[in-house]
């Protein structure tokens, strides 16, 4: 894949509480019987849940780190060749670990963070999965790693593809409203990781997370 502009991760120091109609079908049936099989055996033996999905953390708004600007919003993910972009700069052990779970063509959301109105814009999906992040052997760029090795890299990146816009963007405070109240009478976003792992810039999501976001677009705020 050509080199595209740099994705960089948003920073997991965050304070917050950190393609077109026949997508949507797909997005909603996106899990194999397999993978609802393994989730419900998890279920029952306390084992983790095998994700299907995902939400992935950048910042929309210029800021500088090292002379570099990190904004990389959706609209930057659209211009790149063939819509798509490697996902570098992501330096928190628990989000890394994640990213290596990813597999290709799951769909994630796009989350615009550290701006000032964060939230859900649109969905992309996994196109490379994990593989050496470069620019922790870089030390012009605000991800340089310099306890990081070429032969035993600390560091990995995917690729990702835009897929769509939301209908409408979900904002952060209409997730956490709803997150709060389905923590207290129960609800598909009762866990919701960006409220319960809010600092990660990646996070898991389940099927029934996802689907009922993506349900949101079509509901008028």
């Amino acid at each position: 894949m050509p080199r595209a502009k740099r994705k960089r991760a948003s920073s997991e120091n965050s304070t917050e509480p950190a393609a077109e109609a026949g997508d949507k079908e797909v997005e909603k049936t996106v899990t194999s019987g397999a993978i609802t099989a393994k989730n419900k055996s998890a279920q029952k033996t306390g084992e983790p849940e095998e994700y299907a999905h995902w939400l992935v953390k950048s910042e929309p708004e210029s800021r500088m780190d090292k002379g570099i600007d990190m904004k990389f919003g959706i609209e930057d993910l659209k211009s790149q060749p063939n819509q798509t972009a490697c996902w570098d700069g992501v330096r928190n052990y628990q989000a890394r670990n994640f990213m290596r779970k990813m597999k290709t063509g799951q769909k994630v959301f796009f989350y615009h963070s550290n701006c000032k109105e964060p939230g859900v814009a649109g969905v992309v999906k996994i196109v490379k999965e994990a593989y050496t992040d470069h620019t922790q052997f870089d030390p012009k760029n605000p991800h340089y790693d310099s306890s990081s090795s070429r032969d035993n890299p600390r560091w990995f990146m995917v690729d990702v593809q835009f897929v769509r816009m939301l209908n409408r963007f979900i904002p952060l405070a209409e997730l956490k409203q709803i997150h709060l109240k389905h923590k207290a009478s129960g609800g598909p976003l009762k866990n919701m990781a960006l409220f319960t792992r809010a600092r990660l810039s990646v996070q898991p999501l389940t099927q029934e997370e996802f689907d009922f976001i993506v349900s949101l677009e079509d509901v008028k705020a």
